[in-house]
């Protein structure tokens, strides 16, 4: 016994040697092994395995469940039919004893290798621990959670915590990711969320407006004459900072991330790095991308040049006071004493974006181009930062006009 303990042991050094050596490639033992239990399958499936009677079919089988029934089970083709049937011949000790909190655990380690943000893991711990954490799921092994019981959580979990559509998006991002990670794992063949329905009813949100999403034409107007007199009087760049990104429509993050390199070519600007603020240290910092990981060209209309080129060059940001990056917190404080001065309720640094978004709209820009000057991804987004921009006179002379 002690010998076979003695070799088993040898076996698992060398192992692991070789994969630490680079000589046993994981991914590849993975597919063998796959390979193999495919292989056994069709030697010991019962059933006969049946490829799609039409174009649109799907190849399908039968087993018998736990309690001796006999179930159907369908694939696109004969490996997923097959992968399907893996987890009933071959039980995995470890799926077998994983739970809902053991699998987000994994899931969530793997996550923060692959996202630049740890303001995403953060929020993720965040949301897990509110709406989780308590819930019955959190102990329930993995096998035994099906379809039915996630349904039940999930509206549970909306109608308790009085949830928005968008709120529970944010929130299901979590049991998408862990599921669609179990299946990429091989511990699940079906993913559980792709039949779950929301029945309960959502937080109804009261829609926003123009005037609160945005500055209109006259309050555009008095701002832009505020800086200009805040600038003359203190050469501080965080107000040329407000003026400029009403033509430009950046994230605040961009805006104070911008660098003189980005600028090389007179007619775009480059979007390739944003500020962030660190949800751990709570202090602010730049990231090489932006909000999207994707970088963008934003359109340098004159109007935008001649701002640039009051400017001076303090260093290698466009955006810098006293030989330092002015921050966004320094930009939302310019917008803040302005609505203060104005006797006004502040409209905040994201407004800027949307009333540039809008302005574009209003003079016929094509939203698909809004969309790329905003770095969306989709049009959808887009749209909701669409507002009526004009004042209430030019609205109605404008539908005078129309009709």
């Amino acid at each position: 016994m002690n010998e076979n303990r003695k070799t088993n042991n040898l076996k698992l050094s060398l192992l692991q040697d070789a994969i630490n050596f680079d000589i046993l490639d994981i991914d590849s033992v993975l597919d063998m092994l796959m390979s193999k239990k495919r292989e056994n399958i069709l030697k010991i499936h019962p059933y006969a395995i049946t490829p799609p009677s039409s174009q649109n079919g799907r190849w399908q089988t039968c087993y018998k469940d736990e309690k001796g029934k006999r179930k159907n089970i369908k694939a696109q083709s004969k490996e997923e039919l097959l992968d399907k049937l893996i987890p009933i011949y071959f039980a995995s000790t470890h799926i077998d004893n994983l739970t809902f909190y053991g699998l987000y655990e994994e899931w969530l380690e793997y996550k923060a290798t692959v996202t630049n943000s740890s303001n995403t893991i953060k929020r993720h711990k965040q949301h897990y621990r509110k709406y989780f954490e308590l819930s019955v799921l959190h102990e329930m092994k993995v096998k035994k959670i099906d379809e039915l019981i996630l349904e039940q959580e999930c509206n549970r979990i909306v109608r308790e915590f009085n949830l928005s559509r968008k709120e529970w998006c944010n929130i299901k991002t979590i049991l998408n990711g862990m599921f669609t990670y179990s299946i990429r794992k091989r511990y699940l063949t079906d993913n559980p969320m792709d039949k779950v329905e929301i029945y309960v009813k959502y937080r109804q949100i009261v829609k926003k407006t123009g005037r609160t999403e945005t500055y209109n034409t006259e309050e555009l107007k008095e701002l832009n004459q505020y800086l200009d007199k805040m600038y003359a009087e203190t050469e501080d760049v965080a107000f040329l900072a407000v003026k400029i990104n009403f033509l430009l429509g950046l994230r605040v993050g961009e805006l104070v991330a911008l660098k003189w390199e980005d600028c090389q070519d007179p007619a775009h600007l480059h979007i390739v790095r944003e500020e962030i603020r660190n949800q751990e240290t709570n202090q602010y910092e730049v990231v090489e991308h932006t909000k999207t990981n994707r970088d963008r060209f934003v359109i340098l209309i004159p109007k935008a040049v001649s701002i640039l080129e009051k400017i001076p060059k303090q260093g290698k940001y466009i955006f810098m006071r006293a030989g330092e990056r002015i921050t966004s917190r320094q930009v939302a404080y310019v917008l803040e004493k302005f609505a203060e001065r104005q006797g006004i309720r502040t409209k905040s640094t994201h407004k800027m974006r949307k009333t540039y978004a809008s302005n574009l709209n209003a003079s016929g820009v094509p939203l698909d181009c809004i969309r790329e000057m905003l770095g969306h991804s989709n049009l959808s987004t887009t749209l909701e930062y669409i507002y009526n921009p004009l004042t209430e006179k030019e609205t109605y002379d404008l539908i005078t006009k129309a009709l």
